[in-house]
């Protein structure tokens, strides 16, 4: 095929594979250090993708923060509940 032969009327310009609605793409700096170690864990498993084990990892530690945000709600309100009922 020949350069006159290709016809690009009809082309998108956009990415090849579209992401997820529910996925946002950012630029974002990290240690090297950090995204290193990221990706020498997706190695040691015989493949994967870093980004998806940095997104595995922030979601643990937000679910992490809010449990413990919870455990700490529910002790102030019991002790308030428990000043209350003397």
């Amino acid at each position: 095929m020949s350069k006159k032969e290709y016809d690009f009327k009809n082309a998108k310009q956009g990415a090849v594979v579209k992401s997820l609605p529910t996925k946002t793409r950012i630029t974002i700096r990290l240690d090297t250090d950090i995204l290193n170690w990221f990706r020498d864990q997706v190695h040691a498993a015989g493949g994967g993708n870093y980004q998806t084990l940095i997104n595995e990892s922030l979601r643990e530690y937000v679910s992490i923060r809010d449990e413990t945000l919870e455990k700490v709600l529910r002790k102030v309100i019991r002790e308030e509940l428990g000043t209350i009922s003397k």
